[in-house]
């Protein structure tokens, strides 16, 4: 390796099922060069994210696939070591989509903003302050609409999209329920966001747990996971509920359709007769929001109002298994690699 290589990660062969170490490949190759209107960076910070999984598959999907022997894609915290845009310069800090690489070259009007460390932490910006954090404020914006009194339910609550959804819904007055796997978990929803209750849906006794939390039903349920979860969730929602759909990751690395009876005409009839708004979203739908959203959640952050976690993995090479144990659940918190 010299100091003109680029190391990345490509895709070298479609999972599955969950995926594993030998669907990825670490190249070196030659550094890019940056032509007019373009910067190069130097990735410093890389999100792992659950629709990566997705984004493996072939097929039609809201975006189109990473394909076979192609970087794979995700956001960073990037430094622009070499600028061809009047708006950028050397050691500029921006939010960026460089990849699973060391370094790329992007289209400055693409960067999506810069950021200043005095503001907030930088990592910040790819958990909560950044897409995450994004999915959870619009999520409720637009579809879920907590209403002081009201009981919310947030799924995968310990992770960055989650426990954003709690803690903007109890600044918004509702009563919240948070459900995470494991005793760890459940205690930092309680103990240090501040969550009415928190359950462990790994609970033999789960779905018991919830109907006891939610003595007045659900009139949110941020849906993050799908499988179990959502079995227990669905009898107890209330007319009119409001079910924002932000991920399934409980079913990302299925290869065939689940087992069990059809469940499709349980849902069907309680959406009719309870009259329920299940929508689904992809975070770039409400990007009119967004600098409302920089806005406020700023605010917070300076104020101490929304807490967050973050686990890091060292070290490019790695970000294969940070991406497992995320499927998997065992991460604590925004799931990030440390490129440097």
């Amino acid at each position: 390796m010299t100091a003109a290589d680029n190391i990345r990660i490509v895709l070298a062969s479609r999972p599955q099922g969950e995926p594993a170490a030998e669907n990825f490949r670490v190249e070196r190759v030659p550094l890019p060069r940056p032509a007019k209107g373009q910067v190069l960076l130097r990735n410093r910070w890389l999100s792992l994210d659950p629709y990566m999984r997705g984004r493996m598959n072939a097929g039609r999907s809201y975006v189109a696939p990473i394909e076979v022997d192609a970087v794979m894609e995700g956001g960073t915290v990037s430094e622009v070591l070499e600028s061809l845009h009047p708006e950028f310069e050397p050691g500029d800090l921006v939010l960026a989509d460089g990849g699973w690489q060391t370094h790329a070259v992007a289209d400055g009007d693409t960067l999506r903003r810069k950021l200043d460390p005095q503001d907030a932490p930088v990592t910040s910006a790819l958990g909560v302050y950044g897409m995450p954090g994004f999915t959870a404020y619009a999520g409720l914006h637009e579809i879920g609409k907590p209403r002081p009194g009201e009981t919310l339910v947030v799924a995968a609550a310990s992770g960055p999209v989650g426990a954003t959804v709690g803690q903007i819904a109890k600044l918004r007055g509702a009563r919240v329920v948070g459900i995470a796997g494991g005793a760890r978990k459940v205690a930092h929803l309680r103990d240090d966001l501040g969550f009415d209750v928190a359950l462990d849906h790994r609970a033999d006794d789960f779905a018991e747990q919830l109907k006891a939390a939610v003595p007045d039903g659900i009139d949110v349920y941020f849906e993050n996971v799908g499988g179990h979860v959502f079995d227990a969730v669905l009898p107890l929602l209330n007319e009119f509920a409001r079910v924002p759909v932000c991920g399934l990751i409980a079913h990302y690395n299925d290869s065939a359709p689940p087992e069990g009876p059809d469940r499709l005409p349980q849902l069907m009839g309680l959406a009719l007769a309870r009259r329920l708004t299940i929508r689904g979203f992809i975070v770039f739908d409400f990007n009119k929001l967004y600098p409302e959203f920089l806005r406020e959640m700023g605010a917070w952050l300076r104020d101490g109002k929304v807490r967050y976690s973050e686990d890091i993995v060292e070290g490019l090479e790695n970000a294969p298994q940070g991406l497992i144990g995320l499927l998997r659940g065992e991460n604590f918190g925004k799931q990030l690699v440390r490129i440097a």
